[in-house]
């Protein structure tokens, strides 16, 4: 693991780690409860992916712009979205995020730049681009960063909107995070060659491969690559190596269907960037951001407990833009 741009801050790192254990502790809350169907929605849980989304989100503004998938838990936390919102949206509840409409693949919070996230595979990285030329049409430095599946670069809109951010020299950040999987199905059983970086080079944008999904040298490839993105240096490509711990959809184990075997998912969970950050503290500024985290969490769960559900009537309100 490369120490980064400021690896051997104490601050950062305690930072880093409070986002990385905080995902980890509200998804694995989210698992213990799925079962019992006060969650209403779906969920793609993040575990073993949360690496990305905060090495990502940690080098950017809170002006910048994130749009992400359905397992959207880890970019939405990340980008500082609010926790407890975000937990009675996944209750249905009408304090939630979206008052509770959308559920856990469209969550969203404006104020921190986390626009709703998106189930249909591939259909974020044309708002991003679009989203991109608007700021930029206004005279704006923001750093628009869209994060998608190994699946979404077999839609033709991945290289349509490529294609229009290079030609534009758009301020697009594109992050493949690559579970190797799409669903059940792995990559040498959809591709000829999983040369993801290749065809973004083609657009003659600059790539990067991020190996086991490394926090600090993702922060560090962001940090580099948002600046020269502000100075108007036009889209850049990340393909970050990484691996959901569970199954595609909710909260079980998916070994059992043979698609891929224990040794690789033990592989990856040996490389676990939550622990690896947390060794990095001392055990006195570890086990105080656990508790700080597990209080916050335990507060989040509570008030989505506590939070009513949606009138009637609201089942025809916000239809439209007001």
């Amino acid at each position: 693991m490369t120490k980064g741009v400021r690896g051997d801050n104490a601050v950062l790192l305690r930072r880093l780690y409070t986002s990385l254990y905080r995902i980890r502790r509200v998804e694995e809350e989210i698992v213990r409860i799925y079962p019992t169907d006060k969650i209403k929605s779906p969920s793609h849980m993040s575990l073993g992916q949360e690496s990305v989304s905060v090495g990502v989100c940690e080098a950017l503004r809170k002006t910048d712009i994130v749009f992400a998938t359905y397992r959207s838990h880890a970019a939405y936390l990340a980008k500082g979205g609010d926790l407890k919102r975000m937990t009675a949206e996944l209750y249905g509840k009408a304090d939630g995020a979206a008052r509770g409409k959308a559920g856990s693949m469209h969550l969203i919070d404006m104020s921190t730049g986390m626009m709703g996230t998106s189930a249909i595979v591939g259909t974020s990285l044309p708002l991003a681009v679009g989203y991109a030329l608007a700021e930029r049409m206004r005279g704006k430095d923001t750093v628009v960063v869209v994060f998608f599946g190994d699946g979404a670069q077999e839609e033709g809109v991945f290289h349509e909107s490529m294609n229009f951010a290079a030609l534009k020299k758009l301020p697009v950040l594109f992050v493949l995070e690559n579970n190797t999987y799409a669903i059940h199905t792995p990559l040498g059983a959809r591709v000829p060659a999983a040369n993801f970086r290749e065809r973004a080079a083609t657009y003659k944008m600059p790539t990067q491969l991020i190996e086991d999904g490394d926090t600090l040298a993702l922060l560090e490839a962001t940090e580099a690559a948002a600046a020269r993105m502000r100075a108007g240096g036009g889209p850049e490509f990340f393909e970050v190596m990484t691996m959901r711990w569970l199954e595609h959809v909710g909260p079980g184990d998916d070994l059992h269907l043979n698609y891929r075997t224990k040794a690789e998912l033990d592989a990856w969970k040996a490389k676990d960037q939550v622990k690896l950050i947390g060794a990095m503290l001392d055990d006195a500024a570890r086990g105080q951001i656990q508790r700080e985290v597990e209080e916050e969490v335990q507060a989040a769960l509570a008030f989505a407990e506590a939070s009513p559900y949606p009138a009637d009537h609201e089942l025809y309100e916000h239809v439209y833009h007001d």
